[in-house]
């Protein structure tokens, strides 16, 4: 196998410190609070090339200050692992989680560069825990173990408290990628995606003093989970209520665009904080240099709140400017006059997705010999209003819809002259010829034009290789996927499209169509298992299948709730993070020397694992008319008036 390409984050959590250790005293003790964290990730992480070995842990990593470290060699006994992990230093992270691995899965060896690194280590960014997650990814990936990011994050923790680090579950939210919510209720973890309306400007700065993180969290673990006196009781009731309902106005405020209302929250937490819990570790939380720059003067009028990072202490401050330009000018300020080193973290807002891709370019064999003819993306379909359309227009009117504002439509170069003259300027002799709302139409085809980049699929690798031919021209940003042979029609006053790119903005990841398929026709589609997160509306998807068997079906993808014998399988219409290229690339290399197709499903699922993936039920019907059956039901169907 060749190497894989990984990349993980640093986190930082913006509100809720201590709340997921805090909250897992639950187990004894039900009367504490469950933790609430909202946690973003960093603009910078790890990043590492990786590729089997047969009989080691072969490491090495290049630091954000340009230093090598490693490589280091570890056989892949458990106990020399464990020795390994308990010895100390940056690769301890990394000889824990490898034993987890080896004792829970069938893995061999790894040799991992960690070839840059960006994120600053030990200053309350997550470094450690990004190690873990990045050897739990680059594993689960190389030996195909289909882990959930749920599933590598928990790994990822029990490999670093194997080097008895008295981390929490939070640190392990890099794992996600996106900004997000953590519950924390005793060894139970809830997470779920954070709207963000605006973007969010924020300065890390490092204190550039030593904190004993150890120490703070020994001395507040010493309030929980019952102990007696007013110092313990603070503390409690700080990490327990006090922070869950800062968390919970503050996420309001992210979903809100305020970010007044948030900078506000920063400056109450802190205030909180010192007053409540740094009584209970004074020589730690007390923090000299913190205080001095979240009160320096020079900047009080370019920021709308800041706080303590991670553990709190003298390690690194959180910052929030209102604009890219205070967060800029601060950190001119803070690095010139204060000698402080500064990282600037612009969390993003959650974007609707405009981009849309249509793959084109199959060969039409089921529809022979019309698609000898024309191209099946051609076939003449009548809309509700009696107008006779070609179905890829149908299918941009639908995107169009929905406020998609490009399209990538993957074809084969044979077909470029049809395309064109679907979408040319009518001669005025034409539209003289034709009804005034057909010539309105008519004179609309160009302006379409302008909207479309044609981009050809030299070679037939299939469906998946198809949407990698869209990589350069999606230019990293997230689109909409749809289907060249399937038509949509909603039963709702939303489009089918708009549901889905809906639901993508409301979750902030992957979201894919579903529909109820029943029993008999399982082997026919794309499936999907998981479980409800919201109830027969949004589902967090679990594992994806291309076209099961029932056997395997009803073993693997249940989803509670469905009623009879009933699962979920794809509507044909995908909102899709730029990430999957990497996936498809991944394929792409591995059957270089063969014929094999590049399945999206395999990326699909690869995806998933890596930053979770959702579903939403689409109210509506999707026609696959590239089949004659299909076909011939469309044209009955589709133009068909909805009853009263």
């Amino acid at each position: 196998m060749s190497n894989i390409e990984i990349f993980v984050p640093g986190r930082i959590c913006l509100f809720g410190e201590h709340s997921d250790w805090a909250g897992g005293y639950r187990v004894a003790a039900p009367q504490i609070e469950p933790g609430l964290a909202i946690v973003a990730v960093t603009n910078q992480g790890l990043y590492a090339r990786a590729k089997p070995h047969p009989n080691k842990l072969i490491i090495r990593s290049t630091l954000d200050d340009g230093r090598q470290m490693g490589p280091i060699e570890v056989g892949l006994d458990p106990a020399e692992l464990l020795q390994t992990a308990r010895g100390g230093g940056f690769f301890s992270y990394a000889a824990g989680t490898m034993r987890q691995l080896l004792l829970r899965h069938d893995v061999g060896g790894i040799d991992l560069d960690n070839h840059r690194t960006d994120l600053p280590i030990q200053k309350g960014l997550s470094s450690s825990a990004a190690l873990c997650v990045l050897l739990t990814r680059a594993l689960n990936r190389l030996y195909r173990l289909d882990l959930t990011v749920a599933e590598e994050m928990e790994l990822a923790y029990l490999g670093e408290i194997s080097t008895r680090s008295q981390c929490g579950r939070m640190d392990q939210g890099c794992a996600h990628g996106q900004p997000i919510m953590m519950r924390f209720d005793g060894d139970d973890l809830q997470v779920t995606p954070l709207h963000v309306a605006t973007a969010l400007h924020l300065v890390i700065v490092d204190l550039g003093a030593t904190k004993d993180t150890r120490r703070i969290l020994d001395a507040l673990n010493c309030s929980f989970p019952a102990t007696e006196g007013e110092i313990h009781e603070n503390v409690r009731r700080y990490l327990g209520v006090q922070s869950a309902e800062h968390t919970q106005s503050a996420r309001q405020a992210i979903h809100d665009g305020d970010r007044e209302a948030l900078g506000r929250l920063m400056r109450q937490t802190q205030a909180e904080f010192d007053r409540d819990v740094q009584p209970a570790c004074p020589e730690e939380l007390t923090a000299p240099i913190l205080h001095r720059v979240l009160s320096y003067a020079p900047i009080q009028t370019l920021v709308l709140g800041g706080k303590g990072v991670g553990s709190q202490g003298d390690g690194s401050a959180q910052l929030l400017t209102p604009d890219s330009e205070s967060q800029k000018s601060v950190i001119q300020i803070l690095e010139r006059e204060l000698g402080l080193s500064c990282l600037e973290l612009t969390i993003p807002a959650s974007r609707g997705i405009r981009k849309a891709v249509i793959p084109l370019a199959g060969r039409g064999t089921r529809l022979f010999p019309a698609s000898k003819a024309t191209m099946k993306e051609l076939f003449p379909i009548m809309d509700r209003d009696g107008t006779v359309k070609p179905v890829l227009l149908l299918i941009l009117e639908e995107a169009l819809s929905a406020g998609i504002e490009s399209f990538c439509l993957i074809i084969q170069e044979r077909d470029r002259p049809q395309l064109e003259a679907l979408f040319s300027p009518p001669s005025e002799e034409f539209l003289e010829g034709l009804p005034p709302h057909l010539r309105d139409y008519a004179l609309e085809l160009p302006r379409i034009r302008e909207k479309l980049t044609f981009v050809t699929q030299d070679e037939q690798r299939g469906f998946g290789h198809a949407v990698l031919c869209a990589e350069e021209w999606a230019k990293g940003d997230a689109f909409l996927l749809m289907l060249g042979d399937h038509l949509y029609r909603s039963n709702s006053r939303h489009s089918c499209a708009s549901q889905l790119l809906r639901a993508h903005q409301s979750l902030g990841r992957s979201v894919v169509g579903l529909r109820r398929c029943p029993a008999e026709d399982i082997s026919l589609f794309g499936c999907v298992g998981g479980s409800w997160l919201r109830e027969q509306v949004i589902v967090s998807i679990e594992c994806f299948a291309e076209k099961p068997s029932l056997p395997w079906a009803r073993q693997h993808l249940r989803t509670p709730d469905l009623g009879g014998d009933y699962f979920l399988s794809l509507f044909g219409l995908y909102a899709l993070d730029a990430r999957i290229f990497d996936f498809l690339n991944n394929q792409l290399q591995q059957e270089k020397a063969g014929d094999n197709e590049i399945e999206l499903t395999t990326a699909l699922e690869e995806l998933r694992a890596t930053t979770g993936f959702s579903g939403a039920m689409i109210d509506g019907e999707a026609f696959d008319m590239g089949v004659p059956a299909g076909y011939h039901k469309t044209m009955l169907s589709f133009g068909a008036q909805p009853p009263d």
